[in-house]
């Protein structure tokens, strides 16, 4: 049945109970059971039942301010490589430029993505509970699975509320009368727990395929918890913002430190990482897709299990708004817009100069980084536009490959966003390889993980993959590599600024990312345009000239092609970034420039608790970091 259609059902059975509260009455040869006959007891000693409470966990995701319409829309940005392409101060832009205030409107909500992700873990807990209780599954391997995937979910959302908010209260049992309100706790003592959880769920979970519930992407499977563990593991072991020992939930300021717990350390968590990305490799039965295909069938919402894709983010059909916020931008399509004014897609997109790091013939670039958005033509139908030098798009994100559910242009477009791919199993497994702390480091297996990924890349060029890798040699060039690599296959997928915190690298590589910028600002016309040339393909795709190459306003590559023009239709250079006037930066550019950050990404990598959340926590939760 599909996964998402027993979420519905859960809905029913929540009216069921309520049902079940106000009669027992035989009417019509239908007996509607007790309101006691819908207890712990009864619930989880049926898989059935059982299976509709784990299922109740991912429904929080759909919530409208949950991940729906506010944590997938705002977390993971800005970093070195992506960026929110509205340079206007204001409540969104906050968010993104690390300027929050526990007062921001998007955020400080009593349904925000923050409570509802603690109402998502005390689903969770009840049900491990009950599973535990009830369930019998020390001898019942269908409850088995059940728990470790109950197991599974609880990590994921602690996962997600570390990632956002770094520490939080840790809650591993339902709440009582006694655990009512508490304050934040040491993140290390949550990231043992999850730890130990999944290593729990390992005995319990089967490889994608392997049964009726690891079938589709948006139910975990061995491999998600596999690779979810090993995540944690970098997670945990690597570098972040901390309070000072002791001083969690004090309004302590806080450094980017590692972890005093022993058990915390990379010669503990590195090895068990590894033999657990080794066991998906060796036998979770996934392989590398082609790119291309990759992406059409996820905006195809293909979520057939034992590819590539090992986890999504479970929503129905008609529920999320990850294309409506970052797909190819659209403006005025009657098909995908509420009208001629209105747009779609496009908030953030990849800093401009993330397009060179590619190697020409790697086949992610034109993909990954997209500089033309969909416009109405002439004729009333769309077509591609240049989109302007400063504004960039996720091009593995795209409305026109919607054609198994099309989107209408409403708030909901059903994409269900990847949270874990084979690819990211391989470098995760470079990256820890080629650590000494993971007790015997590997360069030869470091470097065919990444080899693996980097061929994919150069798909019809694998010599050059070859020749890149293998000339990499010693623990920091390949750490470097992996470092590029990860920017290069997860653009846009929102891992680089976990990756960045964890490896200690976050306003590093912010400051060389506007650095890059800028010199790229200013050696428009020498390397690529000033000018840049278009024309349409016959299929309607649209082709360029001048990204690679010098190109001038007299001089077209060809018959067939147009130069660009301005908004007075007049034949323009595209890439110009001064003013003729001034010889200074436009306006555009310079915020542009400006629009990384306001405040150190270091001292702000969390989001705040909202304020909502705290004048309701009677007095026991608090901020840290100046917040």
């Amino acid at each position: 049945m599909n996964f998402m259609k027993l979420i519905n059902k859960i809905l029913i059975g929540v009216g069921m109970l309520a049902a079940a509260s106000l009669t027992s009455c035989d009417e019509d040869g239908l007996k509607t059971p007790t309101q006691s006959s819908f207890d712990e007891s009864v619930v989880y000693s049926n898989y059935t039942l059982a299976e509709y409470n784990v299922f109740g966990i991912y429904e929080v995701f759909g919530h409208t301010n949950c991940h729906r319409g506010r944590y997938l829309p705002w977390y993971g940005f800005n970093t070195d490589i992506e960026l929110y392409n509205n340079t206007t101060a204001d409540e969104k832009s906050s968010i993104a430029r690390y300027s929050m205030t526990v007062t921001n409107g998007q955020l400080n909500l009593a349904n925000g993505p923050y409570n509802e992700l603690m109402g998502g873990i005390e689903r969770a807990n009840l049900a491990i509970r009950g599973i535990r209780q009830y369930g019998n599954p020390s001898v019942n391997a269908d409850m088995a699975e059940l728990l470790g995937e109950a197991l599974t979910a609880r990590a994921l959302l602690y996962t997600e509320l570390l990632k956002a908010y770094g520490e939080v209260p840790a809650r591993f049992n339902p709440i009582d009368a006694e655990t009512i309100y508490l304050n934040k706790s040491d993140k290390d003592v949550i990231f043992k727990q999850l730890l130990a959880d999944l290593e729990e769920a390992f005995n319990y979970m089967k490889w994608p395929l392997k049964s009726a519930t690891t079938a589709t992407t948006d139910r975990p499977s061995l491999a998600f918890a596999k690779g979810l563990y090993a995540r944690l593991a970098l997670m945990a072991s690597g570098y972040s913002l901390r309070p000072a020992e002791g001083a969690v939930g004090t309004g302590d300021a806080g450094t980017v430190r590692l972890s005093n717990d022993p058990e915390l350390q990379k010669e503990v968590l590195y090895p068990k990482a590894l033999a657990a990305l080794k066991d998906v490799i060796d036998n979770a039965g996934l392989s590398l897709m082609d790119y291309t295909q990759l992406w059409k069938e996820f905006n195809n919402m293909d979520k057939t299990a034992g590819k590539e894709v090992i986890y999504v983010i479970p929503s129905s059909d008609t529920r999320g708004r990850w294309n409506y916020t970052f797909a190819i931008r659209t403006e005025g399509n009657p098909d995908w817009s509420q009208g001629p004014t209105s747009s779609r897609g496009g908030t953030a997109g990849p800093v401009p100069t993330l397009y060179w790091k590619y190697g020409d013939e790697d086949v992610r670039r034109d993909l990954s980084c997209v500089n033309w958005k969909w416009v109405l033509g002439p004729d009333g139908k769309n077509i591609p536009q240049l989109a302007g030098p400063n504004d960039w798009y996720f091009g593995k994100f795209r409305l026109e490959w919607q054609l198994k559910s099309p989107y209408n242009g409403g708030n909901d477009d059903g994409i269900k966003p990847v949270y874990m791919r084979y690819s990211d199993i391989l470098l995760m497994a470079a990256e820890i390889a080629n650590d000494p702390a993971c007790g015997n480091r590997d360069e030869a297996f470091a470097k065919n993980c990444l080899l693996q990924v980097r061929q994919r890349a150069y798909k019809g060029n694998e010599g050059l993959a070859s020749a890149y890798v293998n000339g990499l040699s010693g623990q920091d060039a390949i750490f470097n590599a992996i470092v590029d690599e990860r920017a290069l296959e997860f653009v846009g997928e929102m891992l680089r600024k976990q990756d960045l915190i964890r490896w200690n690298l976050l306003k590093t590589k912010i400051d060389e990312s506007k650095a890059e910028l800028k010199e790229w600002m200013d050696n428009a016309g020498t390397e690529f345009g000033p000018a840049v040339w278009y024309k349409y393909a016959a299929d309607g795709s649209i082709q360029t000239y001048g990204y690679n190459e010098p190109a001038t306003t007299d001089a077209a590559p060809g018959e067939g092609w147009e130069c660009y023009t301005n908004s007075k239709g007049e034949v323009a250079t595209y890439f110009k970034f001064t003013s003729d006037e001034t010889g200074t930066y436009s306006e555009s550019a310079q915020k542009k420039l400006d629009s990384f950050y306001d405040n150190n990404p270091d001292t702000k990598q969390w989001w705040p608790i909202p304020e909502a959340t705290l004048v309701n926590s009677q007095g026991t939760l608090f901020n840290d970091y100046g917040f």
